[in-house]
């Protein structure tokens, strides 16, 4: 693992990459507010993805002041253009890396950051190969839906009610490859047994799929 920084117009965003040997795709992760770099539950997904071949960039969409005044007021949470933005600037940086830039790009979203790697994906269709969003808020892409088209797992808690009928109405209005999978009797942040495994096996298979992984390493 390496610590980068990126720089995201005026903010410096940290984060934490990692390349397995013979990587052939880089899964960029857009967590959600109160989420970071250091999440347990993306750092569980991203080692399932190293196994599978996979090098992950795991960064904060916020810079530390932003998160601290998100906290007190809420005010970046659900502001999906800024997330999106910023997802943005992280692809454009890994492809002017020496290391990544010949790496094929995922995303891997959970909760708002779901919405704004949809966002991001629809602005920069060219750069951007797959989409696992994981308890995620596909809706707030809004009219991004339709303009989406890297091949898209949305991976819902089979107890999470809202949430499930937020991600048919949003992949309804996709038009890509576009796949609702229910993980049965999961809470909004997977934390049944078996729950988040679960999770992390199916991104690692959709992303093995549509970036052409090391299938040696499955």
């Amino acid at each position: 693992m390496t610590e980068v920084q990126i720089p995201a117009g005026r903010a410096v965003l940290l984060g934490n990459l990692t390349i397995p040997q013979n990587a052939v795709a880089l899964v960029l992760f857009a967590h959600g507010s109160g989420s970071s770099r250091h999440s347990p539950r993306n750092q569980f997904v991203a080692r399932t993805l190293h196994d599978a071949g996979l090098a992950t960039l795991l960064f904060d969409l916020l810079t530390p002041e932003e998160e601290a005044t998100d906290i007190r007021t809420g005010e970046h949470r659900f502001n999906i253009g800024l997330l999106a933005e910023r997802l943005v600037h992280a692809t454009r940086w890994a492809k002017q890396q020496e290391q990544t830039r010949n790496l094929r790009i995922g995303y891997f979203g959970s909760s708002t950051g779901g919405g704004a790697a949809l966002v991001a994906a629809a602005e920069i269709p060219q750069d951007v190969s797959a989409i696992v969003s994981r308890g995620g808020r596909p809706d707030l892409a809004g009219c991004a839906l339709p303009k989406v088209q890297a091949p898209t797992l949305l991976i819902v808690g089979g107890n999470d009610d809202v949430v499930i009928e937020l991600n048919e109405m949003a992949r309804d209005r996709m038009r890509c490859d576009v796949k609702l999978e229910i993980v049965p009797g999961a809470t909004h942040l997977f934390e049944e047994p078996g729950a988040l495994e679960k999770v992390a096996k199916l991104a690692s298979d959709w992303f093995v799929h549509h970036l052409g992984a090391n299938s040696a390493r499955r």
